[in-house]
C-alpha cells in the first residue's frame, strides 16, 4: 500500500483573497490548475486555515493585535474545490472575529465535507483528533497552537487547542497523541509554533519536536513562520505559506514557498517531495526559473543545517527522507 498525503501551511483566505472570493472570481484565479491537480490528486490533503470563514462577528478584543483575518462563506467551497479534506484551526487567527465566526467556520466547513482539527465549540472537541480515510489508510490529524493563550477553548466556550509549548509539553497533548497513534494507521501532528518570519526553528520548537514523536506522532508538520524551514526525519518544521496577500520581505522571500507531497507505505512516512511554489498577490502557482533555483538553494541549506538531507528530484522538486 502506497498513499500520498499533501500538506500545505498557512492558508489565509481573508483580506485581499477574501475580497476576490466575495467578488466571485473563478477559483483557478486563486490557485493555478497545476497546484489544484497536486492537491486534488492526493489521497488526502491537509492545510492550516489561518482565518475564520464567516460574514458575521466582531473583532477580538486584544490590545495590540494588528491583524484580523476573515474569509467569506465561499471560502469553504474553494477549499473543497482544491481537494482539501481537513484543516487545522489551531492558530492565532481562528477567533479573530469571535466565537460566532468560529462556530460559523465549523458549520460551513462541515457542510463542505471538510474535517476540522484544533478548534471546536469546547475544549474536548478542540483537542480531539480527526480521522481521514486516505485510500484505506486511517490518517489521524491533531492540531495544537502555542499562541495566543486567550484563544484557548474551555469546557464551556469555543476556541482552539492551546498548549504553552514554550514552557513544557502538557500531559493532555502527549496523551492525545498516544491515543491517536493507537487508533489510526498514521498519526499526524500539526503544531502552530514559534514566531513569524524566522528562517529556522527556534529553540523551544526544536525541543518539543522529539517529544511529539516519542508520544506516538509518525509525522509532525509545523507552521507559523510564514517562510518554510528545513526537514529532518519525520519533522517538517515549518510548511511556510500557501496563499495570502502579505507584504513581501525582499530577503526572506515569503512569496516563494513549498507544497509537500508525503509518500506513506505500510511502514509509515517514507519520503516527502517539496514542490516549489510562487505566491503572487492572492494567487498561488508553481514556481519557475530563478524562483525554483532560489527555493532549492534555501531548502537544501535549511535541511542541512538541521542535519537532514535534501536531494534534487524531477520538475524542480526536492526529496527528503522521513525515515
Amino acid at each position: 500500500m502506497v498513499v500520498r498525503v499533501v500538506l500545505a501551511g498557512d492558508t489565509m483566505l481573508g483580506r485581499g483573497v477574501g475580497d476576490s472570493l466575495a467578488a466571485g472570481v473563478p477559483f483557478d484565479e486563486l490557485f493555478s490548475p497545476a497546484v489544484r491537480r497536486i492537491c486534488a490528486g492526493a489521497d488526502a490533503c491537509v492545510v492550516n486555515l489561518e482565518c475564520c470563514v464567516s460574514d458575521r462577528g466582531e473583532r477580538w478584543a486584544a490590545p495590540g493585535k494588528p491583524f484580523f483575518f476573515r474569509a467569506p462563506p465561499r471560502a469553504a467551497a474553494l477549499l473543497s474545490w482544491l481537494g482539501v479534506g481537513c484543516v487545522t484551526l489551531a492558530n492565532n487567527h481562528a477567533l479573530d472575529y469571535g466565537s460566532v465566526a468560529l462556530l460559523d467556520t465549523l458549520g460551513l466547513l462541515d457542510a463542505a465535507g471538510i474535517a476540522v482539527a484544533g478548534a471546536g465549540p469546547d475544549e474536548g472537541t478542540a483537542r480531539a483528533w480527526r480521522v481521514l480515510d486516505a485510500a484505506g489508510l486511517r490518517l489521524g490529524v491533531l492540531g495544537v497552537t502555542d499562541h495566543p493563550a486567550d484563544f484557548a477553548a474551555t469546557a464551556t466556550a469555543p476556541g482552539v487547542a492551546y498548549a504553552d509549548l514554550h514552557r513544557q509539553v502538557p500531559e493532555w497533548l502527549l496523551g492525545q497523541i498516544g491515543a491517536m497513534a493507537a487508533d489510526t494507521d498514521l498519526a499526524l501532528v500539526m503544531p502552530h509554533w514559534g514566531p513569524n518570519m524566522t528562517t529556522r526553528p527556534v529553540p523551544h520548537v526544536r525541543a518539543v519536536a522529539p517529544r511529539l514523536l516519542a508520544a506516538g506522532a509518525a509525522l509532525v508538520a509545523g507552521h507559523s513562520a510564514h517562510v518554510f524551514h528545513g526537514v529532518r526525519g519525520p519533522v517538517l518544521y515549518d510548511l511556510g505559506d500557501f496563499i495570502d496577500d502579505y507584504a513581501v520581505d525582499p530577503h526572506l522571500r515569503n512569496d516563494l514557498g513549498l507544497l509537500f507531497e508525503v509518500t506513506v507505505d505500510e511502514r509509515g512516512p517514507v519520503h516527502a517531495e517539496a514542490v516549489p511554489l510562487a505566491l503572487d498577490y492572492c494567487r498561488t502557482r508553481l514556481a519557475r526559473g530563478r524562483e525554483v533555483d532560489w527555493i532549492g538553494r534555501r531548502f537544501a541549506a535549511a535541511c542541512a543545517e538541521l542535519g537532514g538531507t535534501a536531494t534534487p528530484a524531477a520538475e524542480g522538486r526536492w526529496r527528503v527522507p522521513l525515515c
